[in-house]
């Protein structure tokens, strides 16, 4: 006797701040033939300019509204504002997900310390700069070399490094002219939870100072799944020499054994401490290789999409998997690691200086490069006719040019395809 198995029923899956190059990314990973991913919002609305956030959300619930089949899941793998939408999201359509607290305790950096404080030794130094006073100070305890920060922005967007009273007078100036744009939608946000008396007295629109870090840079990837977190992958992130620019991110981690296994355990602590759950995270570190001791850096209540065709070269599967898993409300499971390669590397080309960008690599340059160096993929991000220091998103001291994703079998064999990449890539500026 036979029995015919219907096909499982398509999901309809909506992606906040969805773009071509993950609308890619997602459409290979296992089963995606039974999900149907729709654009919720565009990169463009979410992160360019000031932040509606009221508007964004009732724009979301709008479109939501609209549509006439089952809504299954609501995801993103972006920062603020999509990390708390998709919170404020899926609690009001029923759909497993964060909460909204626990999403801004990680992402408020001020009262994500004080979160991380209670259960772990290895944090900078830290306090909050009041911006509203004549003359503002470092807060006490914090000494220089420092980093001025907003308690919320995005990427390395008005962080700053500062060894004396005239680098702080300048960061804060800085700070206090471009803070609202994140910082207040930010505050609106907050305004929904109650937060402790310190962190609601700080506001949303803060500056903090943390004591300099040292060491190099890693990061944990990971999930909590009905309480039980997880973490399913390690990366190396190496600055360019003489700068706190990063050249790459690497997976997996080339650090010793028991680094990576502190910063695992350190993850765990906090997110449990957090009270996350049914969501990714991944948290940044530094790291002293020789001694084994890490401190951690943030925490970001969402997986990383710059590492997920890391992930792809190496696992054999991106870690959107994991996002979308969790969006149904299913266990994402066991990683199948089987890839292609046995380390793959995000690369950052930058420029140093600004200037007025004349020539972007072409599209056919791009391709040749591709399909003559396995295991490359190039995205550029200067664009021909825009000045360097115009474009979108870029840290207080660099401008990126292209990335260049690398996979290789080792370390070695990695950078010299980049070296390679580079040599190739022709960009060209009119200076000054």
């Amino acid at each position: 006797m036979t029995t015919s198995s219907r096909p499982p029923e398509e999901k309809n899956i909506f992606v906040i701040g969805l773009d071509e190059g993950n609308d890619e990314v997602l459409r290979r990973i296992p089963g995606a033939g039974h999900y149907r991913f729709h654009p919720l919002l565009s990169p463009e609305e979410l992160q360019h300019g000031e932040i509606p956030i009221i508007e964004l959300v009732e724009k979301a619930e709008a479109r939501l509204d609209a549509f006439s089949e089952s809504i299954d899941a609501i995801v993103s793998y972006w920062d603020f504002p999509s990390s708390t939408m998709v919170a404020m999201l899926c609690e009001k359509y029923g759909l497993p997900g964060v909460s909204l607290e626990a999403v801004l305790k990680c992402e408020h950096k001020y009262w994500s310390r004080l979160e991380q404080v209670k259960v772990i030794d290895e944090v900078p130094s830290f306090g909050i700069v009041d911006l509203d006073d004549d003359d503002p100070r470092p807060p006490e305890g914090v000494g220089y070399p420092m980093w001025l920060k907003p308690v919320k922005s995005f990427s390395s967007e008005l962080a700053f490094h500062v060894a004396d009273d005239d680098e702080f007078d300048k960061a804060v100036a800085e700070i206090r002219a471009g803070v609202d744009r994140v910082g207040k939608p930010f505050e609106r946000v907050l305004a929904t939870v109650d937060p402790p008396v310190e962190v609601a007295d700080a506001g949303g629109a803060a500056c903090l100072a943390e004591g300099e870090l040292n060491g190099v840079q890693a990061a944990t990837e990971g999930y909590v799944y009905k309480g039980q977190v997880t973490v399913y992958g390690v990366l190396d992130s190496i600055n360019y020499p003489d700068s706190t620019s990063f050249l790459r991110h690497q997976y997996p981690s080339q650090l010793p054994e028991d680094a990576v296994e502190r910063m695992k355990e350190i993850s765990i602590r906090v997110m449990e401490q957090i009270g996350f759950d049914n969501a990714t995270f991944s948290i940044e570190f530094f790291c002293h290789p020789e001694s084994g001791q890490v401190c951690l850096l943030e925490i970001n209540p969402r997986h990383s999409q710059s590492h997920a065709e890391l992930f792809e070269y190496v696992d054999g599967v991106a870690n959107h998997q994991i996002m979308v898993r969790l969006g149904l409300g299913q266990d994402p499971g066991a990683r199948r690691n089987r890839g292609d390669y046995r380390i793959a590397g995000k690369w950052y080309h930058r420029r140093f200086r600004d200037g007025l960008v004349t020539r972007v690599p072409t599209r056919a340059e791009i391709a040749d490069l591709e399909a003559e160096i396995p295991g490359v993929k190039i995205e550029p991000v200067a664009e021909k006719g825009v000045r360097l220091s115009d474009l979108p998103e870029q840290d207080s001291y660099s401008y990126e040019l292209a990335h260049v994703f690398v996979a290789a079998q080792t370390e070695r064999e990695m950078e010299s395809k980049y070296r390679r990449c580079v040599e190739a890539l022709r960009f060209d500026f009119e200076e000054g």
